[in-house]
């Protein structure tokens, strides 16, 4: 079996007027993807998703120009060898750093979706897992800066759905956050988990005043609440309070993570598998943190592939944490881009897709019918 052919579709979706949401990065006027394509020789189609980062139009054009042709004609099932290719022809070499890590993480997550369908196996089967159900916390594009009734409105309505942790937006101002965490805590009480992301809009200032309010509300984590190469600014909230501080989602490969672990300030690892360099990078950097006796908890893209993949995952490590469950109402990449639902149960709890491969299958129409729109997808 090799690798025949690799196409990439950077894909959008306009968020309709009134529904756009605000939080630390700005407020999203487009949802953005990168979708990779590998085909085999013998007929056999793997589908990959690749984060946006922002630029889904150069992450498409580094695949297409750049990575492509250094995997063209190995064999699909090969995904360690592909892995250390792609990362001594480029990653290693020219310095793109988290552009080629996000390019790569497509393409691997694609290589594993068809080493599953080649044996007839869902991927979490191929890792050493089962269908086991997974927490989940409603996550995605929800919870943001609204006003204080409306936000705790919604996050009742999750709640209610069987949710037993969300997550709300901070990085609005200090007191403005506290507000709101405080009369989330009130509403729904000392048994839901309430988890905090920041987006790495605050200094460590902000996180001082801010820290007390989430120790005292018993949050179960402040989430980036800087960017990502901060360490001293890190280290110096770790010590701040009680609240666990998490990040992960922009450290990219092993070695980062190595970095990250080593300092022992963020407790609460969420690498993304569509952009620390896919489910061969995630691997090793869930057994790292498992000798420290740390938990994954992935942080979730932009599509159901994503998604599913980071399900796969929590099924079959020994340290799995939490499924970001992306509770928006309105987000077709989820819904309505592949053939396979991801559905969290009236406990809160969800399975991996048990379909071979990743267990999802894409609608090329969609795709075709949702082309880049240029331009940031937050203002």
């Amino acid at each position: 079996m090799k690798i025949s052919e690799i196409t990439v579709h950077p894909i959008s979706y306009r968020v309709p007027q009134g529904t756009s949401f605000r939080m630390g990065v700005g407020r999203m006027v487009k949802r953005d993807a990168v979708l990779v394509k590998v085909i085999t020789n013998d007929g056999l189609v793997g589908w990959g998703e690749a984060h946006h980062g922002r630029s889904p139009g150069a992450i498409a054009k580094l695949i297409e120009t750049t990575l492509r042709p250094l995997i063209i004609g190995m064999d699909p099932r090969d995904t360690t060898g592909i892995w250390h290719r792609l990362y001594r022809g480029h990653l290693a070499t020219h310095g793109f750093g988290a552009g080629t890590a996000i390019a790569i993480s497509g393409i691997d997550l694609a290589l594993w979706d068809i080493r599953g369908k080649a044996v007839g196996w869902p991927v979490f089967r191929l890792l050493g897992g089962a269908p086991r159900k997974l927490k989940a916390y409603a996550g995605g594009l929800t919870l943001g800066y609204q006003e204080t009734g409306a936000l705790v409105e919604e996050a009742v309505s999750y709640v209610e759905a069987g949710y037993r942790a969300l997550k709300l937006r901070l990085g609005d101002t200090p007191a403005r956050d506290a507000a709101r965490v405080q009369a989330v805590r009130k509403a729904l009480g000392d048994e839901i988990d309430i988890l905090t992301d920041v987006n790495a809009a605050y200094d460590l200032d902000q996180i001082r005043q801010l820290m007390p309010t989430l120790d005292d509300c018993n949050v179960g984590w402040l989430e980036e609440p800087f960017p990502p190469y901060d360490d001293y600014a890190y280290g110096k909230a770790a010590a701040l309070g009680r609240t666990p501080i998490a990040a992960g989602e922009n450290h990219y490969t092993r070695y980062e993570f190595q970095r990250l672990i080593e300092q022992d300030a963020v407790t609460v690892l969420q690498p993304d598998l569509s952009k620390c360099g896919g489910m061969t990078e995630i691997l090793r950097i869930a057994a790292m943190a498992s000798a420290r006796k740390l938990k994954i908890h992935p942080h979730s893209s932009m599509t159901a592939l994503n998604m599913a993949a980071s399900l796969h995952l929590l099924a079959a490590i020994d340290n799995p944490g939490y499924f970001e469950a992306d509770a928006t109402a309105d987000n077709p990449f989820r819904t309505d881009m592949v053939s396979g639902r991801l559905d969290v149960d009236a406990d809160g709890m969800i399975a991996p897709p048990e379909a071979p491969g990743l267990g999802m299958e894409v609608d090329e129409d969609f795709v075709a019918a949702h082309p880049l729109i240029e331009g940031p997808c937050y203002v």
